[in-house]
């Protein structure tokens, strides 16, 4: 019964992945609950006494406390009587009155204009000359929005003709989630991969773009190129740009310094939420895009496209990321203890334990939420694999939540190599739930390698 139940498990995960509704992801938590009571109903013993859910990115749902310095602002906005006593430092005070300011009739419940209030577009816009430099932002080409995928939806919608002929092609990175395939194929568009040097650190290198390139040719025409780093997905409208590639700092930035005529003529859109990184504020839905270079036509259209605007509580957490507190504020001290209490020790344990196993490759975890090591598996686990009919990398997750109670992402789900395997988790938990979940990896992997030698 057992395999049954967990073969129905990633049954509903591959079928979220490959285009089904996307309610059917928060079932993969209900059936390994299911399937640990089914176990103890039936007197299995595991190791275990439940199981760990990392296979998708939500901090707080994995037990990662909240920024004090969020929550209280959020709060005081909320119910600005708060504000009255003393239990709220003086700097969170200042940011809720000064954002209670900017809301219609100083409330978090009117409604906001459908781009984003407008003073805190112009935080954004001012984060954004900060982090680039001095690059000119205008506020006007940013819109506030309910997330970065519903961002990124809409601009390919603008970007992809569905009648064309040949069809519009969008190069996308490999691996890279699948619901940025699934959003261009329901548009009509033809991704083209390219894939990433795990060697180097999952690095975007020019020759596998122009191979992805060549590839499209008599397929599709490439319009645009998907660049994903960690928090920070990021779309260029194509031109002849692969020779000016560089290193990336800031890639609106780095088109800044290519200097015109490419300066002032190449498309982009990029992307940033408040559901990643340091906030984890997912259930927040709150992003934005700057749109840089494009045609005036095509900004009126985009006026019309982005009118559904952002819940103001998610604009207000925006402007806290955008503006966390600095040094010499009252709750600079604790913001920063807070930032740096787990992500940074999971990241030095990661790639500790994870490269410790002579059949594992983990490459450096340089901000990104997720780990995606690669496994080296033995011949025979992959041919036991291919008899279930199976990917290989598939059925080691399964193998990991049946015996070690983990659920993680099989490496397939997202693409990669061929003939390579990898498995995929978050790493944005407590540190005490991260080290339960590498002492089962390490018990789980020495097993299941000794099994198949």
């Amino acid at each position: 019964m057992l395999a049954c139940l967990t073969l129905l498990l990633y049954t509903i995960h591959l079928q979220y992945v490959n285009g089904k509704k996307k309610k059917t992801i928060k079932n993969i938590h209900c059936l390994s609950v299911f399937i640990f009571l089914c176990l103890n109903s039936q007197g299995v013993r595991k190791s275990y006494r439940e199981v760990i859910d990392v296979s998708w990115g939500d901090p707080h749902r994995a037990g990662v406390k909240p920024l004090s310095f969020v929550r209280q602002v959020l709060a005081a906005c909320l119910y600005p009587q708060l504000m009255d006593g003393d239990k709220l430092m003086v700097d969170v005070k200042q940011r809720a009155q000064r954002l209670l300011e900017t809301c219609a009739g100083g409330s978090v419940g009117s409604y906001s204009d459908t781009a984003g209030i407008p003073q805190i577009i112009q935080s954004v816009s001012e984060y954004i000359l900060r982090r680039d430099g001095g690059v000119p932002c205008h506020p006007e080409n940013i819109y506030i929005t309910p997330g970065s995928q519903w961002a990124l939806t809409n601009i390919l919608k603008v970007l992809v003709n569905s009648e064309a002929s040949p069809r519009t092609g969008v190069l996308i990175p490999v691996p890279c989630h699948s619901t940025t395939i699934v959003s261009l194929t329901a548009l009509g568009a033809v991704a083209v991969p390219y894939y990433l040097s795990e060697e180097r650190g999952w690095a975007l290198e020019v020759e596998m773009l122009q191979q992805a390139l060549d590839s499209a040719k008599g397929v599709c025409n490439p319009v645009a190129l998907y660049i994903i780093n960690p928090g920070n997905p990021i779309m260029f409208k194509f031109y002849k740009i692969l020779k000016f590639w560089t290193c990336f700092v800031s890639y609106k930035r780095a088109l800044a310094e290519i200097g015109a005529p490419l300066s002032d003529t190449v498309e982009l859109a990029s992307f940033h939420t408040a559901s990643k990184g340091l906030m984890g504020e997912c259930g927040l839905r709150a992003g934005y895009v700057e749109l840089v270079n494009l045609d005036p036509a095509v900004m009126k259209y985009i006026d019309n496209l982005f009118s559904n605007s952002c819940p103001v509580l998610g604009q207000v957490a925006l402007d806290v990321m955008v503006n966390p507190p600095q040094p010499g504020d009252p709750s600079y001290p604790l913001y920063l203890k807070h930032i740096r209490a787990s992500l940074a020790e999971n990241v030095r344990r990661v790639e500790e334990v994870i490269n410790s196993f002579p059949s594992f490759s983990c490459q450096s975890l340089e901000g990104g939420a997720f780990a995606f090591p690669r496994v080296f598996l033995p011949p025979k686990a992959i041919e036991k694999a291919k008899e279930a009919g199976l990917q290989p990398d598939t059925f080691y997750c399964m193998r990991l939540l049946e015996e070690a109670g983990l659920l993680f992402s099989p490496g397939t789900e997202y693409g990669q190599m061929e003939g390579t395997y990898h498995i995929r988790f978050c790493i944005m938990t407590p540190t005490d739930t991260m080290e339960e979940i590498l002492k089962r990896l390490s018990t789980f992997h020495k097993q299941f390698m000794r099994e198949f030698a």
